[in-house]
């Protein structure tokens, strides 16, 4: 078989990112912040009852920049129920 119909032994087929220790440290390093970032944000996303946002980061992979700025600038907290204290009125006499 000739070397130019052989897909399977080319070298876009299996990369091993130049081989070197720190060309797969690198790629480890962002497949896990992309994994951290990512689960913030489906929590937030499910918390917030956003599915939209949900199945966005679901079925994107944008190295963690959409996650933060969802975090950050697009998702908003939901305020706690603040306690209502009864004050007293004063009566004039």
């Amino acid at each position: 078989m000739p070397h130019s119909l052989n897909l399977l032994s080319s070298s876009w087929a299996s990369p091993n990112f130049g081989g070197s220790l720190l060309g797969n440290s690198l790629l480890i390093a962002v497949v896990v912040w992309s994994i951290v970032w990512k689960g913030f944000a489906l929590w937030r996303a499910a918390k917030n009852d956003s599915k939209v946002w949900f199945i966005i980061f679901l079925c994107l992979n944008t190295v963690g920049i959409l996650e933060i700025l969802y975090l950050y600038v697009f998702s908003k907290k939901k305020a706690a129920p603040q306690a209502v204290v009864p004050t007293e009125e004063k009566k004039e006499v």
